[in-house]
């Protein structure tokens, strides 16, 4: 779904740079420093409003956590949230998330997470999917040997995709859910906003997480 752009976005992006960044290339190798303490470092592509990656900084003070959004109105309006939370393990930037590897070191990221992204489904759109295999190519690249992703969908076709593209690109499956909120591994679940709103009209949510091989 596309946010209509505001006015006012931009502006507020570019006041706060102690929380948000717009030229995430410059922070490479040094993403650390921005944060209180070094802590293992996870990542949100897609954050969306940012109600996920919000909470997880809440309840993981011991990770720090950066949030990255493509679209500047859904980018301001997270930060619009995250700013009176004054949380010292949350940063957020601005950008593509094709270009993972211009952004960080080989190695530097422990856990990504991918929530209700864009199925893309039309089948000349595929290498947008970011469970393509390009994009788990970027994600092996920045995440530790051994690096996991998350991925959260309440649709079932995107989901099936992204488990055979993990499955061809040989990543090792941790847990497979169907119908996340009736399962155990919902307990200490951080949600999204649309996570809330289509478990509300009964749609199951779907949950895969699996981690690269260490080499």
């Amino acid at each position: 779904m596309r946010v209509k752009h505001k006015k006012w976005a931009e502006p507020l992006l570019a006041a706060h740079p102690e929380k948000m960044v717009l030229d995430a290339a410059q922070f490479k190798g040094h993403w650390q420093e921005r944060f209180e303490k070094v802590q293992p470092l996870h990542l949100e592509v897609g954050m969306g409003k940012g109600q996920f990656i919000i909470g997880m900084a809440k309840a993981h003070p011991e990770i720090n956590f950066i949030g990255l959004e493509i679209e500047s109105t859904v980018a301001a309006i997270a930060l619009k949230k995250a700013l009176p939370e004054k949380l010292p393990n949350l940063q957020m930037i601005r950008a593509d998330g094709a270009g993972l590897e211009t952004f960080f070191t080989d190695g530097s990221i422990e856990r990504i997470y991918l929530n209700f992204s864009d199925p893309w489904p039309k089948t000349r759109h595929e290498k947008r999917r970011l469970t393509y295999k390009s994009f788990l190519a970027n994600y092996q690249r920045v995440l530790k040997p051994g690096g996991g992703l998350e991925l959260k969908t309440d649709n079932m076709g995107f989901f099936e995709y992204s488990l055979t593209s993990f499955n061809n690109y040989g990543l090792v499956f941790d847990g497979v859910w169907l119908d996340l909120h009736h399962a155990a591994e919902n307990e200490g679940n951080v949600e999204t906003e649309y996570e809330q709103r289509f478990a509300t009209l009964g749609q199951p949510i779907y949950k895969v997480k699996a981690h690269f091989k260490a080499e």
